[in-house]
């Protein structure tokens, strides 16, 4: 892997073992026939330029495991500014019973992770995407919370009949001319049903400032996930639906990537 020019090579490789190998490694027998066939499928899989992620097939978000699928984004460390902003907003309610709404859900990252900070929350998570919907309902009950977490398949909030106190969302918000300059490892292997935000990128949030006042309860509040140049945008399309801007929370490269909304 180093002569193929990866800079993390020597943990790459180590990780690719360990996932094959899994307990077992450092023990004195030698890896089986059946592991050294799975171990060259997945360094053959990441050499031909497959994120290491997916190959491994989970990735870790808020200290948490997340099994992916070509359905789902893998969860990102920037995603966790969501998690930060609404915590910070939820402040002493935490042990309150809240619901809470994930729209895009994807492997639920968002959802469950609030959930195992909330421990008397209840959660729906909703996807277009009926495989995505079955790998959050997977990843709920590896992180011990699928008896306060329920997910469906449906655009957005489309015949939802309740009102939540926390809603959250990282929509898609790639302007739909842009994908095709992406990453490779993204452009590639995440699905475009979560990259593809219209022309323009912000088709989504126009949809939010909509209809989200519709499921918000009294004294709720929104966080949503936006690109590196959408703070404006995104904040002038909700405040035309009626909602108030209560701050901005940036990511690890100082980029705004969570806004907070409320209805007045």
């Amino acid at each position: 892997m180093t002569e193929a020019g990866f800079d993390n090579a020597f943990h790459e490789a180590k990780w690719l073992v360990d996932h094959v190998a899994g307990e077992r490694l450092g023990e004195a027998e030698p890896l089986s026939e059946a592991d050294r066939v799975r171990l060259d499928d997945a360094l053959a899989r990441r050499l031909a330029g497959e994120p290491l992620w997916r190959v491994l097939g989970e990735r870790e978000f808020w200290g948490l495991t997340f099994r992916l699928s070509p359905a789902t984004l893998e969860p990102r460390p920037d995603s966790e500014t969501l998690i930060e902003a609404a915590l910070e907003r939820i402040g002493d309610r935490r042990h309150a019973p809240l619901s809470i709404l994930d729209l895009g859900t994807g492997t639920g990252c968002l959802l469950i992770a609030l959930l195992s900070e909330c421990p008397a929350a209840t959660g729906l998570g909703i996807d277009l995407s009926q495989e995505a919907v079955e790998t959050a309902r997977l990843n709920a009950a590896a992180n011990g919370v699928s008896d306060r977490a329920a997910f469906r398949q449906g655009a957005w909030t489309a015949e939802l009949n309740r009102r939540f106190d926390v809603i959250v969302s990282n929509p898609p918000y790639i302007r739909t001319a842009d994908i095709a300059t992406l990453d490779a490892a993204v452009r590639e292997h995440d699905p475009r049903l979560a990259l593809d935000g219209g022309a323009d990128g912000l088709g989504p949030y126009r949809i939010f400032a909509q209809t989200l006042a519709a499921v918000l309860a009294d004294d709720g509040f929104v966080v949503l996930e936006i690109g590196a140049d959408q703070e404006d945008d995104v904040k002038g399309i909700m405040q035309q639906g009626g909602f108030v801007w209560q701050g901005s929370r940036r990511d690890l490269g100082g980029h705004p990537r969570a806004l907070i909304f409320a209805l007045p």
